[in-house]
């Protein structure tokens, strides 16, 4: 069976409770959709973790981002610098040239949509979903993606099933427990959420970015993209 991890963002202890319980669902290779260190405590130490799995990776923003500073919005540009920092020049060149998109039957994995890794898709369908999908090649029936750091499963008006396995690291829908989804034998989704202690990661990230982590600590312990 195939576990989906995405948007780790660095959180240690979310990642290795979501892998203590993924022990008994049966799981024996991975899909991990980027943004694995950037604004997390632990940036090197996730993906020394992450290597250690039976997986594929693509790319998500955070690894563009780092990689590219400029690219990204000047709000986050400290915790960027700091990110870079923990994980050395050759650790961010390498995580930077990961491909954008893979693919396993007829199932697409992309960070944020096919059109772009900073877009994507929401509960709800929007105006903007035609576009988001006009970079899907034929064929798809199931897509993965995620980037909101909501967990959800719908269908398109065209058939296609989105689905969005949550945020290992950082959820965004008020629930902060850890989330990911398993694909099973058979081809369903089953989406899992794994309590941990949020608070302590919230901690860490004040701790080690200083200022830069006042906005993410707060993501993680109001799960919620607020950080105001």
């Amino acid at each position: 069976m195939l576990g989906l991890l995405y948007d780790v963002h660095g959180n240690l202890p979310a990642l290795e409770a979501v892998l203590a319980d993924a022990e008994g669902t049966g799981v024996d290779r991975w899909l991990l959709g980027g943004d694995y260190a950037l604004f997390g405590a632990w940036p090197a130490e996730t993906v020394a973790r992450l290597r250690g799995l039976d997986a594929g990776w693509i790319r998500g923003n955070g690894e563009r981002w780092t990689a590219s500073p400029d690219e990204a919005p000047e709000a986050v540009r400290g915790a960027i610098e700091r990110n870079r920092e923990l994980l050395g020049e050759t650790l961010v060149a390498e995580l930077a040239a990961l491909p954008e998109s893979s693919s396993d039957g007829d199932t697409l994995f992309c960070h944020g949509s096919p059109s772009s890794d900073v877009r994507s898709f929401r509960p709800e369908p929007a105006d903007d979903e035609p576009e988001l999908l006009a970079g899907l090649p034929a064929g798809v029936g199931r897509l993965v993606f995620g980037h909101t750091h909501l967990a959800f499963r719908r269908q398109t008006a065209g058939g296609v099933e989105l689905v969005n396995p949550g945020s290992v690291g950082m959820p965004f829908d008020g629930d902060p427990r850890a989330a990911y989804a398993v694909e099973e034998s058979d081809g369903s989704l089953v989406h899992h959420r794994v309590a941990y202690d949020h608070h302590a990661s919230a901690a860490a990230v004040r701790e080690r970015l200083g200022d830069a982590g006042e906005a993410p600590a707060r993501r993680i312990e109001r799960a919620s993209a607020d950080a105001s």
